[in-house]
C-alpha cells in the first residue's frame, strides 16, 4: 500500500500544472549554471577525467532525481569525496576507481533495503563535520599549487612542505586568474546587486576565462586550460576488475565501502538540511539511499565520479523556487546538452579558475558555526582529532579517530562519578554526594572528599548513584567505621529508583541506629512495602539507606 501511494504522490507530482512547470523549469536553469563549474572543479581536485564529472552530474541528476527519496534534492559530484576519489586513483587508477564507485552504489542499495539508513545519523555531527573540514583543508592545501600555476602533491603534508617553494616560484598569470575567481566567489553576492540572480560560481569562471584569454593574445601570456581528449560520449568507460594479489583486495574493499558510507552520510545529511527550506514532501531516508545507490552504480559503469546529494546545488534548488523532482532532472538534462554541444567552452577553461573556485569551496566546509557548536557540546576535541586525523593520515583513518575518541569519551562520561562536598557553615553535618556511576574509578576522588571531613564531625554521604560497586562500598565501610569510633554521627543515603526500597537511618558514636534519618533524634515510622529486588552493586538497608525525597 505504501508503494501504491508513493506512486500516487509521484504521478500527482508530474501531472502538467504551468505554474509548477514554470518554476521547475526556471530553477533548474539556476541549478544547471551552478553545477557546471563546480562540476568540473570536483574532476580535477578529484584526479579524474574532467568530463567524469559532468556524467556524474548528469546520471545524479536524472537517476537520483526519479528514484530517491528526497524530491527537492539535487546530487551530482560532491567535494566530501574528492579525497577518497584521489587516493583511489593514485592506488589503483581510474578505471579501476569507476568500479569501486559502482560497487559501493551497490552497497548503497543494500544499506536502502535492509532500512539501515536511521543508524547514519548516529555518527556524531562533530566527527561528520570534522571530515569536512579536513577534506576542505585537504583541498585548500592541493589547489593552491594549481593557483600558483603547479602541481599538488599527493598528501596534504606534502602540500605544506612543498607550498614555500612554490611560492617562490609562481605563475603571475595563473596566480592573476586563480584570484581573480576567489574574490568574485566571495564579492559576487554581496556586489552584484539585481546581477545576483546569476551563480557567483559561473560569473566567476566566466570572467576569469576571458582574462585568460586577454592574457593570453595581447601579453602573451599563456594559462594552463583543461585539456579533452574528445567528447562527453568519448569519456563514457566501463570500469576494469583489477589484477591484484590477495593481500589488496582487502583494501579495494575497504575502498568500497568508505565510499558508500560517506556518500551516504552527505546524502542524508544534506537531505535533512533541504527539508528544512521547505514545507512539502519529507525525505524517505531509505529511499534516497535506494536512490543514491543506482546513481552511483550507473555512474561507475559509465566511468563518473562518485554521486551524493550535493547541499549547494539542493539549497540552490529550493531557493530558485524548485516544486517537484523533475527540477533535478532537468537540470541534468541541460548539462548533457552543454556537454555535447559545448566542448570547446570547456576547454577554454583555466585550470586556475578552476583551483581559485575549489579554493573558496574548501574554505566554506569548515564553518566556525561548527566549531562553535562543537565547543559548546564539550566536542571540540573530536571535530579536531577528525579534520586532522583526515588532513594527516586519510579520510578513513582520521574518521575512525573521531569515532575511536568519541567511544572513549562517551565511555569516561558513563563511567565518570562526581563527587562534591558541602562543609557546614555552622556546627552542623557534613554533606558528601556521590552522582553518576560510583565504580572503583571514582575511590580516589570519594577517598579525597572523605578525609577532608575532620573526625569527630557528623556526616551525611548522599550516594545519588545508579550503580554502587563493591570497591566503593568497602571504602565507604572503612571510613564509616573510623568516624564512629571518633564519637561522629553517620548517616549514608541511597538514590531513590535505584532498585530497592529502604529507610532513612543514621548511626551514632554507640552504633544506635535511630529512625527519623536525623542524629540524635527518634521518630515514629509508617510502614514499609516489601523490598524490591536490589540491583547488583546497590547496598542493602543495614548500612545504605534509601533517602524519602530522592535525589
Amino acid at each position: 500500500m505504501s508503494q501504491l501511494r508513493d506512486a500516487a504522490e509521484a504521478s500527482r507530482g508530474w501531472r502538467l500544472d504551468w505554474s509548477v512547470a514554470r518554476a521547475d523549469v526556471g530553477a533548474s536553469l539556476v541549478v544547471f549554471l551552478v553545477a557546471v563549474p563546480l562540476s568540473l572543479g570536483i574532476a580535477v581536485a578529484s584526479g579524474a577525467p574532467i568530463l567524469a564529472g559532468l556524467i556524474a552530474a548528469i546520471v545524479g541528476g536524472i537517476v537520483a532525481g526519479l528514484l530517491g527519496g528526497s524530491p527537492l534534492q539535487v546530487s551530482g559530484p560532491a567535494a566530501g569525496l574528492t579525497v577518497v576519489v584521489a587516493e583511489l586513483v593514485n592506488e589503483f587508477g581510474w578505471p579501476v576507481t569507476t568500479g569501486v564507485v559502482a560497487a559501493a552504489g551497490v552497497v548503497q542499495i543494500g544499506f536502502g533495503l535492509t532500512r539501515l539508513a536511521r543508524f547514519a545519523q548516529a555518527i556524531p555531527p562533530a566527527v561528520v563535520h570534522g571530515m569536512l573540514a579536513g577534506i576542505g583543508g585537504t583541498i585548500v592545501l592541493a589547489q593552491l599549487h594549481v593557483v600558483l600555476g603547479g602541481s599538488p602533491q599527493t598528501s596534504a603534508l606534502e602540500n605544506v612542505i612543498q607550498l614555500p617553494g612554490q611560492l617562490m616560484s609562481a605563475h603571475g598569470p595563473a596566480v592573476a586568474v586563480g584570484l581573480c575567481t576567489m574574490l568574485l566567489v566571495l564579492g559576487w553576492p554581496r556586489f552584484a546587486g539585481p546581477l545576483r540572480v546569476l551563480p557567483g560560481a559561473l560569473v566567476a569562471v566566466a570572467l576569469a576565462t576571458g582574462l585568460s584569454l586577454a592574457l593570453e593574445n595581447i601579453a602573451g601570456l599563456p594559462v594552463p586550460r583543461v585539456e579533452l581528449p574528445g567528447g562527453l560520449l568519448a569519456a563514457i568507460s566501463l570500469p576494469l576488475l583489477p589484477d591484484l594479489p590477495a593481500g589488496e583486495w582487502g583494501e579495494l574493499a575497504g575502498g568500497v565501502l568508505t565510499v558508500a558510507l560517506i556518500a551516504s552520510v552527505e546524502s542524508l545529511l544534506s537531505a535533512v538540511a533541504v527539508d528544512r527550506m521547505h514545507q512539502g514532501q519529507r525525505t524517505n531516508a531509505d529511499r534516497e539511499l535506494i536512490g543514491q545507490g543506482a546513481a552511483n552504480t550507473l555512474s561507475g559503469l559509465l566511468g563518473g565520479l562518485p554521486v551524493t546529494g550535493v547541499i549547494v546545488r539542493s539549497s540552490t534548488n529550493v531557493r530558485a523556487g524548485a516544486r517537484t523532482r523533475a527540477a533535478a532532472v532537468l537540470h541534468a538534462v541541460w548539462i548533457a546538452v552543454f556537454a555535447l554541444a559545448l566542448v570547446w567552452l570547456v576547454e577554454s577553461i583555466p585550470l586556475a579558475a578552476l583551483a581559485g573556485l575549489l579554493v573558496v569551496v574548501g574554505v566554506q566546509l569548515v564553518k566556525l558555526a561548527d566549531i562553535r557548536t562543537a565547543r559548546e557540546h564539550g566536542e571540540l576535541a573530536l571535530y579536531l582529532v577528525t579534520g586532522l586525523g583526515v588532513m594527516a593520515l586519510n579520510l578513513l583513518e582520521g574518521v575512525a579517530l573521531g569515532l575511536a575518541l568519541a567511544a572513549v569519551l562517551v565511555l569516561r562520561r558513563a563511567v565518570r562519578a562526581r563527587v562534591r562536598h558541602e562543609v557546614p557553615l555552622f556546627d552542623k553535618e557534613h554533606r558528601v554526594v556521590v552522582e553518576g556511576l560510583a565504580t572503583f574509578l571514582c575511590v580516589p576522588t570519594l577517598s579525597r572528599v572523605l578525609a577532608e571531613i575532620p573526625p569527630g564531625a557528623s556526616a551525611r554521604v548522599e550516594l545519588s548513584a545508579h550503580y554502587v560497586d563493591h570497591a566503593v562500598r568497602d571504602h565507604l565501610d572503612n571510613w564509616v567505621r573510623r568516624q564512629e569510633q571518633s564519637g561522629a554521627a553517620v548517616v549514608i543515603t541511597t538514590q531513590r529508583g535505584s532498585g530497592h526500597r529502604g529507610e532513612s537511618g543514621h548511626r551514632d558514636g554507640s552504633g544506635h541506629r535511630g529512625e527519623s534519618g536525623h542524629p540524635g533524634e527518634s521518630g515514629h515510622r509508617g510502614e514499609q512495602p516489601d523490598p524490591e529486588p536490589r540491583l547488583p552493586g546497590i547496598p542493602g538497608p543495614d548500612r545504605y539507606l534509601q533517602q524519602a525525597g530522592g535525589h
